[in-house]
């Protein structure tokens, strides 16, 4: 008799809760963020054609009018050809201060002689105006391809080596200290303790420097030989063709924001623990 009302008394204080749970109405699933992005990048369209139509074409121009200087551009070869004129420096100048600003980041980082030595130059360096120094680095370098990859290269290094820099600084104390527990090398610890510690701020100063070395690729062909992508914006904007001028301009935009995207999905599989342990919804 005992065990029954014991079984009943049970049903009774459990039977509230499932029938909350059962209440409780079904969580929707989020809404992918491409579909978000998408979205907001067709009501900025929309509303850029409407609005620009109303704009003198000499102070302005719409995407449709950019479209179709665009494929004008694109039909003669002059767009593919300036395209990889501007890469082939882009490329190698933006590599360059990677192999070079994330050792300099983890030894500025690790070591306090170096911090002390080679920390006020990298500080000095970012905030520095690096194109002020263009003329003198045309004068170093000529008008050729050496003072683009110069600029790229001086405009990209900063930002990924303080980036690894502060990343390094902020790797908690035990992470090391289980390292010399176990004997470890400085240069074991700096390769398997805090390199992969650091990857997230690793990977924020490559985004940053995409940005910085896509300006600087602009810049350097505006200083040096007009050609390659700025030699079009250039002449576009001298011959008062606002819309011609666009083109390269949003074919920028779209080659930083892909490059940014792959330098996350790189991210994602580099370090996939900081996704999980993101804070973000």
């Amino acid at each position: 008799m005992s065990e029954t009302r014991v079984e009943m008394v049970d049903q009774i204080m459990t039977l509230p809760d499932e029938q909350n749970e059962a209440d409780k109405p079904a969580r929707r699933a989020p809404m992918p963020s491409w579909v978000i992005t998408t979205a907001s990048v067709i009501i900025f369209l929309l509303l850029w054609e409407f609005l620009g139509k109303d704009v003198n074409p000499m102070f302005g121009s719409y995407p449709s009018a950019i479209a179709v200087a665009g494929w004008d551009l694109a039909r003669s070869g002059q767009l593919g050809s300036a395209l990889l004129e501007s890469l082939q420096p882009f490329v190698i100048g933006y590599l360059i201060a990677v192999l070079i600003g994330i050792p300099l980041g983890l030894v500025v980082g690790r070591f306090r002689v170096l911090e002390a030595a080679l920390g006020i130059f990298v500080t000095g360096g970012y905030a520095m105006p690096l194109v002020a120094l263009v003329p003198l680095l045309v004068l170093w370098l000529g008008l050729g391809f050496a003072v683009k990859v110069a600029v790229i290269f001086l405009m990209s290094v900063f930002p990924i080596a303080i980036n690894t820099w502060l990343g390094v600084k902020v790797v908690p104390k035990s992470l090391i200290e289980v390292g010399r527990a176990f004997v470890a090398s400085d240069s074991v610890i700096l390769r398997r303790i805090i390199l992969p510690a650091t990857l997230p701020y690793i990977m924020a100063g490559l985004r940053l420097a995409l940005g910085r070395a896509v300006v600087a690729m602009v810049i350097a062909e505006f200083f040096t030989a007009i050609s390659g992508l700025g030699g079009i914006i250039i002449n576009a904007a001298n011959s008062f063709d606002t819309a011609t001028m666009f083109v390269p301009i949003v074919l920028l935009m779209v080659m930083a924001t892909a490059l940014n995207s792959l330098v996350g999905y790189i991210e994602r599989k580099v370090a996939p623990w900081q996704t999980e342990i993101s804070a973000r919804d």
